[in-house]
């Protein structure tokens, strides 16, 4: 969900009250007392929302994540160079969380050799689609900015390269 923390810091969000049998149970007891013109269906009643309220530093860390790509959004590429130089910068990071995981992995002590072969073997496997979708994404690009002139060519490097 994406949400302007600078415009509307504290968010409201209704909260759904529980309708259990014994409630419905209830609502039939009492409209079988009461005369037949007098019943109304049985709803729940609304309640209470819950109040959610963003921190500062919670709104720092979305605005610094918007910022992140600002500059290849400000750039004077096409849409679908922008967007590949993004997906390329999504999976850099993915690629080194990935990469930090597998050497934990294969540091750890605490697993049975089995185990952490296992995880390793899995991490490893893991780390290979990242870097194919690495690949592709640049091949992608490569395409993309073959028509470009060489300022843009040049432009797109630079961002990547960030």
């Amino acid at each position: 969900m994406s949400v302007s923390t600078v415009q509307n810091p504290i968010i409201n969000a209704p909260a759904v009250s529980i309708w259990k049998a014994a409630d419905a149970a209830k609502e039939k007891e009492a409209a079988a007392k009461a005369p037949a013109s007098e019943t109304k269906p049985a709803e729940p009643n609304a309640t209470e929302g819950v109040k959610v309220t963003i921190s500062g530093a919670g709104m720092g860390m979305a605005s610094a994540e918007k910022s992140s790509n600002s500059d290849i959004d400000e750039s004077s590429l096409s849409d679908s160079a922008k967007q590949l130089l993004k997906m390329i910068r999504e999976l850099r990071k993915q690629l080194a969380e990935k990469m930090a995981e597998l050497s934990t992995a294969m540091s750890d002590t605490s697993m049975s050799p089995e185990a952490r072969q296992a995880k390793v073997a899995g991490l490893q496997g893991e780390v290979a689609a990242i870097q194919a979708g690495l690949m592709t994404a640049q091949t992608q690009l490569a395409k993309v900015l073959k028509d470009e002139p060489p300022q843009a060519q040049m432009e797109a490097m630079s961002l990547m390269a960030k």
